[in-house]
């Protein structure tokens, strides 16, 4: 009898000659790109060089212009509706930069959106979809605030409650818009962190960052843009250098270091 040969699972995000490219702007070409379960990666770039383009592309919600994307194996871009959507929204989750509630509605209600997919069309949230999301809720310091009507929070706490509804889905792949916008400094170190533990125990994170610092210190890889197709992709402490940002960011910067950590300041 033959051994039994180990699964080989495909990777949460893998991209093969991606180009993507928007208003005759392209954002990258040729890029190969694997992101495998337990990775963290920083995408940086200068403002307009097509981060957000590049990750709501990876989210399945664009097409690119050439090359194969898939995500867990399935090829983007997927169906948009019924159970392909929800399937692929057990797997990837995205939180966009900017979020709007036209309607009222509770920090409960909200952040419970994030448990649809887990449940069949007809179905109401149960217990356990509850504690999961008021687990969420405190993870993210807002474990008082579930009756709260979401258009009474603050920027701060609005974002802190994307976040929250993120993490009651539950992927495998979290892609992350700019996740620090509007928060203070303690909760910008929280909120990285605590994805820092969702790498730990297996997941894998995607994050549009603005400061290099934070990219190098919770991130193991980085995806560079420079804003003319060209990219560079690989461990952070390669990657994520004052010479490579120099060029990224067209302004020269130099490497201080303090306990272990790498930070970057402007000359």
């Amino acid at each position: 009898m033959n051994a039994r040969e180990p699964t080989v699972n495909p990777p949460l995000l893998e991209a093969i000659q991606l180009e993507v490219n928007i208003g005759g702007h392209r954002i990258c070409r040729n890029l190969d790109w694997r992101v495998d379960a337990g990775e963290s990666w920083a995408i940086l770039g200068r403002n307009g060089a097509g981060k957000s383009t590049l990750l709501a592309t990876t989210a399945g919600l664009r097409s690119q212009h050439s090359g194969r994307l898939s995500v867990a194996g399935l090829a983007l871009p997927h169906a948009s509706a019924g159970a392909a959507a929800r399937a692929m929204a057990r797997v990837r989750g995205y939180l966009s930069q900017h979020q709007i509630d036209p309607f009222a509605s509770t920090v409960m209600e909200s952040v419970l959106v994030g448990r649809h997919p887990h449940l069949g069309r007809w179905d109401w949230e149960s217990a356990d979809d509850r504690r999961i999301a008021g687990a969420a809720l405190t993870e993210v310091d807002l474990g008082g605030f579930a009756e709260r009507e979401v258009q009474t929070l603050s920027g701060g706490e609005r974002q802190r409650l994307a976040v929250a509804q993120l993490l009651a889905q539950e992927p495998l792949l979290y892609l992350l818009d700019e996740p620090l916008t509007h928060l203070d400094l303690s909760h910008q170190v929280a909120v990285m962190e605590l994805f820092a533990r969702r790498a730990a125990a297996g997941a894998a994170i995607v994050a549009v960052l603005h400061d290099p610092g934070f990219a190098a210190r919770y991130c193991r890889q980085a995806l560079l843009l420079f804003g003319d197709g060209e990219c560079l992709a690989g461990a952070a402490d390669e990657v994520i250098t004052a010479t490579n940002l120099t060029r990224l960011y067209g302004h020269p910067l130099r490497e201080l270091r303090a306990d272990g950590d790498r930070w970057f300041v402007p000359c």
